[in-house]
């Protein structure tokens, strides 16, 4: 509700999907240091009260208007990086920043408004990076959609969300990173580990510092 101030359980309300927008039962969801990062935050154009967490799975439990890619009970990785499929960036493989619909506004990036409301006083909550995971249920635009094989146990899909990808991906596209490359990796949270299962897979000779 504050930034930097304790963390409520309370009861809200969460709203079914509009158009382009898929409702999820959260199964799973973890803490990525974001989370922690933009609590602490004071210094910012405030969005409380908001709901955090943006790394999870789970599976959609509804689904609205135009909705084609997933259905009503596939098992997902909600993203804070969307991919509307038609953008510039979207369409290049040089970029995975969404210009058609960008990281970072409040509420939904279709229209601004939110899914969530206190359930005792119907004020509204404000969601977080789009994917606002600290709930049983929440609401996303399918764009900020992945599906996933149901197989994958729920607490190891969820570090999809951020920490793995984040991690693979500044090995193989930030860093280039080719067969035979001697680097170094500094740290061995989830993005320090999942560089390291780049070693295993393709690159043997990564010092892990």
């Amino acid at each position: 509700k504050v930034a930097g101030q304790p963390l409520e359980m309370e009861e809200v309300e969460v709203a079914p999907p509009r158009a382009h927008e898929v409702r999820i039962k959260i199964l799973c969801t973890s803490l990525c240091h974001t989370d922690v990062t933009f609590w602490r935050l004071k210094g910012f154009p405030p969005r409380h009260p908001s709901i955090l967490g943006h790394e999870a799975a789970g599976v959609v439990e509804s689904v609205g208007d135009h909705v084609h890619e997933v259905a009503v009970g596939d098992t997902v990785v909600p993203v804070f990086l969307a991919q509307c499929g038609d953008c510039p960036d979207c369409l290049s493989d040089r970029s995975n920043i969404c210009s058609g619909l960008p990281a970072g506004r409040p509420g939904m990036p279709r229209d601004g408004t939110t899914r969530f409301s206190f359930a005792a006083t119907g004020e509204p909550i404000n969601n977080f990076l789009g994917v606002s995971s600290f709930t049983e249920y929440t609401v996303v635009d399918v764009a900020h959609v992945v599906r996933l094989d149901p197989g994958v146990p729920p607490e190891k899909a969820c570090l999809l969300s951020c920490g793995v990808s984040t991690g693979i991906g500044a090995a193989w596209k930030v860093a280039a990173v080719e067969p035979g490359s001697s680097v170094a990796v500094f740290g061995l949270g989830a993005v320090g580990l999942a560089v390291n299962d780049c070693r295993h897979q393709n690159h043997p000779h990564l010092l892990i510092i």
